[in-house]
């Protein structure tokens, strides 16, 4: 309310809709400083604005103007009837609870949102030859060009659709990743497959700063959702009915280079994880490792004919 008296003493009898859209700018421009100063990542700082926004929307109010208790009701409706899933309702909760602790200073404040295991479910792994048909079904050398370095250098989703030009590195055959998870700068493989795609791909389109710009807007990166598009027409395409999103090329990278037998550090580093045991979990996926490894029932076999 404070700020809502501090609008109206500024701008006097101006009508109650200006004040409200004037206080709801005051408060975004708060909770941005405040987000910016700790250090949280651009994305993270969208995704929280619009869970505020969207708090804001669902009881018509301003989010200083709702209840702890309200806040609350909509945390379990977004849950419980809507059936959100629980790690898209944790985001939601975290980011509430930086409004009103940080933005709104009401340090008490905590929502206690059930926050259960979520299942450890593997992904399905793409094979070689799907990934190979993926390729050969996409005949749009743009998407062809975006899809073949998501996989070749094992990129997140955003790493692929922001990258540069100026981040393909030939003379050392890298791939330089700006800003990745946890505002993180790395190098990552640059194919000599690759590279040749990417030339023809430069030749007949010539991006100039980001390496896939948005076809709407060039000054604008490729849209993620675009790039789901891309890749799922990609997969009907080729015939691939295995469930999962354009995650999955990361996943086969990671999964094939170990099949390979390269090393787990390596991997990681290219995949740019902070733990070893995030890098750890592709053994579970890897055939290589799956199939090399003899059941103790054939262990038994071969202890009984030895001791015959």
């Amino acid at each position: 309310m404070a700020l809502l008296r501090l609008c109206q003493a500024v701008f006097g009898n101006v009508p109650e809709t200006l004040i409200q859209e004037s206080v709801m700018n005051a408060l975004r421009k708060q909770m941005e400083d405040a987000m910016a100063l700790r250090g949280l990542a651009y994305r993270t700082r969208e995704t929280y604005i619009e869970s505020v926004a969207k708090l804001a929307k669902f009881y018509g109010r301003r989010p200083d103007q709702i209840s702890e208790a309200e806040v609350q009701r909509y945390l379990l409706h977004l849950l419980e009837e809507r059936k959100l899933a629980h790690s898209s309702c944790n985001v939601m909760c975290s980011a509430l609870e930086f409004f009103y602790r940080v933005t709104l200073k009401r340090r008490e404040t905590e929502f206690c949102l059930p926050r259960p295991k979520v299942p450890a479910k593997l992904p399905q792994i793409l094979s070689r030859e799907e990934v190979a048909a993926l390729f050969e079904q996409t005949a749009n050398l743009k998407h062809r060009a975006f899809l073949m370095t998501t996989y070749a250098a094992g990129l997140r989703l955003s790493e692929a659709c922001e990258l540069k030009v100026s981040d393909i590195d030939s003379d050392r055959m890298t791939l330089r990743v700006e800003c990745g998870k946890g505002a993180k700068d790395r190098y990552t493989l640059l194919s000599p497959r690759l590279l040749v795609e990417l030339r023809r791909y430069w030749t007949a389109e010539r991006p100039r700063a980001w390496l896939f710009p948005s076809r709407r807007d060039p000054g604008e990166p490729l849209p993620r959702h675009t790039a789901h598009r891309i890749y799922h027409a990609a997969k009907a395409r080729a015939g691939i009915t295995k469930a999962g999103g354009i995650h999955a090329l990361r996943h086969a990278f990671a999964t094939h280079l170990l099949e390979a037998g390269e090393n787990v550090h390596t991997i990681q580093r290219l995949l740019g994880h902070g733990s070893l045991s995030t890098t750890a979990g592709y053994f579970h996926l890897a055939q290589k490792h799956l199939s090399g490894t003899a059941s103790p029932l054939d262990l038994l076999e071969r202890s009984q004919t030895i001791h015959r």
